[in-house]
């Protein structure tokens, strides 16, 4: 397989403090990928970093072959790159259709149709609820609505950071089968999870991050008997 994201020998510092250091992974189409690591290791950092959000000092980011450390966030939408940010952050005094909408900024007027009913087949709560105002919603329906919003783009890669925070056990176990139901549609999905043991479950490979670097990679069934990770993160 191809690789998609290749994000190598990073740093990124917030003021004096040195958030990511040295990190280096990549992504091959069809993959699901993720990054695990307790909160403050540096996911969501490396996330934004990749997204456009960021700068690292050093090193290189690459996306379907071109560099991208230089290129504006909204820029990367276009070339298919989107990202579910941590917290869903929908747009929150708007209906939910108003969202999706939104979602498709980057795409000629001609597939903002199709891409919609694209999205209520993946997520007919969000049919149900088209006129509903976004901030309404349940955390679980905003996490939906956020992740359709993405979508909406034509992504070829899809960032998802910590998208099942603060859900109710049966509504994470219902997010991670959307993500599967989207990588077997054809996505590419890079996930960041603190929910290590459903992240790695259906990953195809892992990096685990602490205090800013990869401290270890491997498949993910690899790292789900991995004795360290499983008394780190896993409660083994």
């Amino acid at each position: 397989m191809a690789v998609l994201l290749d994000v190598k020998n990073i740093n990124v510092y917030y003021g004096a403090i040195h958030a990511v250091k040295d990190v280096s992974f990549h992504v091959e189409e069809g993959e699901i990928v993720t990054l695990i690591g307790a909160n403050g290791a540096g996911k969501t950092t490396t996330l934004q970093t990749v997204s456009g959000l960021l700068r690292s000092r050093t090193g290189s980011i690459e996306f379907n072959g071109k560099a991208i450390q230089a290129v504006h966030p909204h820029k990367l939408v276009a070339h298919g790159l989107a990202q579910v940010p941590e917290g869903r952050r929908v747009f929150q005094q708007m209906t939910v259709e108003e969202n999706l909408e939104m979602g498709a900024f980057t795409q000629p007027n001609s597939t903002v149709a199709p891409n919609l009913e694209r999205v209520y087949r993946q997520f007919p709560r969000l049919k149900e609820r088209r006129r509903q105002i976004a901030g309404t919603l349940s955390g679980g329906e905003q996490q939906m609505l956020a992740m359709g919003r993405a979508l909406m783009s034509n992504p070829k890669l899809l960032m998802l950071d910590e998208p099942s925070m603060g859900l109710a056990p049966i509504l994470v176990e219902q997010i991670f089968e959307i993500i599967q139901s989207l990588h077997q549609a054809g996505t590419t999905i890079l996930l960041v999870e603190q929910n290590a043991q459903m992240a790695l479950s259906i990953a195809h490979r892992g990096y685990v991050l602490e205090t800013g670097k990869v401290v270890a990679t491997d498949t993910g069934k690899a790292l789900l008997n991995n004795e360290a990770v499983k008394k780190a993160y896993l409660g083994g």
